[in-house]
């Protein structure tokens, strides 16, 4: 089995790694800029591969022409310390946010879709449930949270379109994970979230197309 994890080299793409690898899948693991954390692993399994979801050109020539899932995790929080605020959050950096969490994965799917669809495979879309307007009671963090929830319309989307091709997609909220995007402070660790998201990926068709769930498989508002 194949599988292809964006933003692998730290926090929730590397457990996704971890995860696969120990179950004897081949692992793609896409890294922007620094993979030592990955050199380390040492595996037969692990193919890396530098891929910058913020940019058009995708490395397909070094990459399997099937692939049973895809997990599209790389992101970035943008600005810290109040920078989202009302008063201060600024286009650019909403733009950057909403440039690599919500068009990056779509970039990655149109890239790898025949793949995919060769594999009658899955995609696992990683959003949050700061993107849930059910679940704003805080407001703020306007560029985390509006590209969040975008990526889950975009997600649903693929989920209708890719369905008569066999492929299945669903969205998931890791949880509050301590994480370097969380400064370590969470509620979980990486450990137990890609636990539960991965169980969620092997039973997505206890799911409907699309469907936002969170790592302990419970449905997210939206």
């Amino acid at each position: 089995m194949n599988v292809l994890i964006t933003g692998a080299n730290r926090g929730l793409g590397l457990g996704f790694v971890e995860h696969y690898l120990a179950k004897g899948w081949q692992v793609w693991a896409c890294y922007r800029s620094e993979c030592e954390t990955l050199k380390k692993l040492k595996a037969e399994a692990l193919h890396l591969v530098q891929w910058d979801v913020s940019q058009d050109q995708a490395p397909c020539e070094t990459l399997p022409d099937r692939i049973d899932l895809l997990i599209n995790n790389a992101g970035i929080y943008g600005s810290m310390k109040g920078g989202q605020s009302l008063d201060l959050v600024a286009p650019d950096d909403m733009l950057e946010v909403f440039n690599v969490n919500c068009v990056g994965p779509l970039r990655v799917v149109k890239s790898l879709k025949e793949r995919v669809i060769a594999a009658q495979g899955v995609i696992a879309n990683i959003s949050s449930k700061m993107g849930s307007s059910a679940d704003n009671s805080s407001g703020g963090t306007y560029a985390y949270r509006a590209a969040k929830a975008a990526l889950v319309i975009v997600s649903k989307s693929m989920a209708v379109d890719l369905q008569a091709d066999g492929v299945r997609v669903i969205t998931l909220h890791p949880g509050w994970v301590q994480t370097d995007m969380t400064h370590h402070s969470g509620l979980i660790d990486v450990d137990t979230s890609v636990a539960g998201m991965t169980h969620v990926i092997a039973h997505v068709n206890d799911y409907e197309a699309g469907q936002f769930v969170a790592f302990d498989g419970a449905i997210v508002p939206y």
